[in-house]
């Protein structure tokens, strides 16, 4: 069996990234919720990308 798990909601995505950027670190979020801090700088790339911030 795969270990997959459902997709984060686009909102949860969204509170990290604006978490992220109001100052919190990824490592500090990872600990308090569930995804990886990897997962959560991802997040913050893409909505950068998705912005067109480089």
């Amino acid at each position: 069996m795969s270990k997959t798990r459902t997709p984060y909601p686009a909102e949860s995505r969204a509170q990290m990234v604006e978490l992220v950027r109001a100052g919190r670190t990824p490592q500090e979020l990872a600990r308090e919720f569930e995804p990886t801090a990897q997962t959560i700088v991802n997040w913050v790339a893409q909505a950068d990308r998705d912005a067109g911030v480089r």
